[in-house]
This record gives C-alpha cells, sequence and structure tokens, in this order.
C-alpha cells in the first residue's frame, strides 16, 4: 500500500500541476469535460509537492528506527536545504518554504527558521510519508507529522492539518474505507484538542498574543474541524459535477487542501483516476490537491488504483519505487 500512495501522490501531483491557476472552464476546454486524466511528457513532471514528499520520506528513510526528534530534526533540516538549493527546484515553490530553508541552511533553531504566521498547505502536501512508515505508534506518528510541517510553517493550523493528513493515510493502509475518513478524522482532532507536543515542537508555541501552549494549539484544531464540518456538509449534498473548492475551499491553505482532496477521494473512492482528474479540474491549489487525492486512494487501493503503464513515466519513479518497497 505505501508504493500505491507514493505513486498516487506523483501522479496527482503530474495531472494537478498543469492546471493550477487555470480556471475551471478552461481546463475543461484544454482536457474535456472529464479533466486530465492521463500523464503527459516522458517523464511526466512533478512539483515541489511530490520533491518535498520524497525530502521528508528519506529523512525518516535515513532516520530508522531511531525516530526521536533530536534524530529526525537534522535529517529534515538536511534534506530541505538540498531540496532548495538544487537545480531541480524550478517547479514554482512556495515562498514560504524558500524563506524557512533559508533560515534553516543558517543553522538557527528550527523554530526561528520557520514562518510562524503560515498554514500554507506545503505544511502537509509533504507529509504522506509518515503515515506509511511500518512501525510509528500514533503518538511518534503526530509528533512526527508536527515537526516536518513545523521546520517551514510555524502555525498550528498546519501542525494540525498535517497529523490529520499523515493519520489519514495510516487509517487507509490499515483497512479503513475512504468513506470511514470524516468521523475517524473528527474523531482524532477532538481527541487532540489540548495536546501540544513539546518534545516535538519545543517552544514554537511562544508566539505573539499566544498565552500557553494549549491555547496555541488549540487554533490549529478548532479550524481544522471548522474544514471537517464544510466536507461533511458537501458530502450530505448531491454530487453537481461543480469545482470541488466552492465546497471545502481552494487548498492553498492546509485545513482546505485536506478537506478538499478528501472530499474528491470520498466521492470517488472506487474510481481513482477519476477522483486525480476531478481534483486536477479546480479552480485552486489543483496539484496539491490531487497529489493529496492520490496519496489518500493509493494508500486504500494499493498500486492496483493506477494504470500500470504509469509506474515508468513519472518523474523520480526510481525514488518513489525505493521507498515504497521498504515500507510496502
Amino acid at each position: 500500500m505505501a508504493s500505491g500512495s507514493l505513486f498516487g501522490l506523483a501522479y496527482g501531483d503530474a495531472l494537478g500541476g498543469p492546471t493550477e491557476f487555470l480556471p475551471v472552464a478552461e481546463i475543461r476546454r484544454r482536457y474535456g469535460p472529464d479533466g486530465p486524466r492521463d500523464l503527459v511528457g516522458r517523464p511526466a513532471r512533478v512539483t515541489d509537492d511530490t520533491q518535498l514528499g520524497l525530502a521528508v520520506g528519506w529523512a525518516l528513510h535515513d532516520a530508522g528506527p531511531a525516530a526521536t526528534p533530536d534524530a529526525l530534526e537534522p535529517l529534515l533540516r538536511q534534506r530541505f536545504v538540498a531540496w532548495a538549493r538544487s537545480p531541480e527546484n524550478d517547479r514554482a515553490p512556495g515562498m514560504t518554504c524558500l524563506r524557512a530553508c533559508a533560515g534553516l541552511a543558517e543553522e538557527v533553531p528550527w523554530q526561528q527558521a520557520t514562518v510562524a504566521g503560515s498554514k500554507g498547505c506545503g505544511a502537509n502536501m509533504r507529509v504522506t510519508p509518515v503515515g506509511l512508515v511500518p512501525g510509528y505508534d500514533l503518538e511518534t506518528l503526530a509528533g512526527i507529522a508536527q515537526l516536518q510541517a513545523g521546520l517551514t510553517h510555524g502555525h498550528p493550523t498546519g501542525l494540525a492539518a498535517s497529523e490529520l493528513t499523515a493519520y489519514a493515510v495510516r487509517v487507509l493502509r490499515d483497512g479503513a474505507a475512504p468513506t470511514d475518513l470524516p468521523d475517524l478524522l473528527r474523531d482524532r482532532a477532538e481527541r487532540q484538542r489540548a495536546v501540544y507536543r513539546a518534545e516535538w515542537l519545543g517552544d514554537l508555541w511562544r508566539q505573539p498574543d499566544t498565552d500557553d501552549p494549549v491555547t496555541f494549539i488549540r487554533q490549529g484544531w478548532a479550524e481544522c474541524l471548522g474544514a471537517l464540518d464544510r466536507l461533511d456538509a458537501a458530502l450530505a449534498r448531491p454530487d453537481d459535477g461543480a469545482d470541488p473548492c466552492e465546497a471545502t475551499g481552494a487548498g492553498w491553505i492546509a485545513e482546505e487542501a485536506l478537506a478538499t482532496a478528501l472530499l474528491c477521494a470520498i466521492r470517488h473512492a472506487d474510481d481513482p483516476v477519476t477522483a486525480l482528474a476531478r481534483a486536477a479540474t479546480t479552480s485552486g491549489d489543483s496539484d496539491s490537491i490531487a497529489c493529496l487525492t492520490g496519496a489518500f486512494l493509493g494508500a486504500a487501493h494499493g498500486m492496483s488504483a493506477w494504470p500500470a503503464g504509469w509506474r515508468h513515466r513519472i518523474e523520480y519513479a526510481d525514488q518513489l519505487g525505493t521507498l515504497g518497497t521498504a515500507w510496502d
């Protein structure tokens, strides 16, 4: 299932990358009423979403069983800085990530390097590998998901949404159905509302207008619960074929990227390619929405979710395959 999720992330990214910033009407004019349904190029190029997902994946791989804050933070820092400096970092990377990576390169504490006010979807577009590594208990999964987010995006909603994204990948891999996710994620969010993971986050909570760590983290969980409310409302209505972003948000921020990807994945749980096409046919952050959609359905269905011929047509197939094989 790990391979299906990692390749699904990259496939969604490759389909959604060319449609980002386009109106839905223009996407349909170019690709037809059902949106993009096949990879283009040899290889089909991905964006910074997949590149940073691989950065997190290799940091986890390098850490092995030593999944502790002291062991993992330097590995994540190293991978993020290497990405920022790479000549392949030419895929319209997010300014939050670039700004934070500049600080990380100066070897200051990451709580100082992060962009404290940002809850952009860069915090959770890359977190999928955390949900795929075998052996992490849920406390470790939560800590790592929030740490990798916090290195660049210090807003509590970025932390909470990243944890929920990794948790969704984990429970799907373990056999949950996509339709189970809204209730499972709501339950997780409710139980974590007052949990500040100081072991992993240190004093990140010490930001202007924040009195204590619980107040800090509660904001993130409250905003994620609000996004889940909008998801529930959307799923309660018949699917009218409209832009998913109209129901659950454009996806530029973390909780909206999660909710809109879930909407696409749940609406088309038994037809993963259609789910990717739907996620890529949006007015918002199409590559991030589609990459999360692919990560979710790949975790649920494995490689059988995807056309067999795509595996050798996607950029970074060798790295995706190596990590997937290690975690399958």
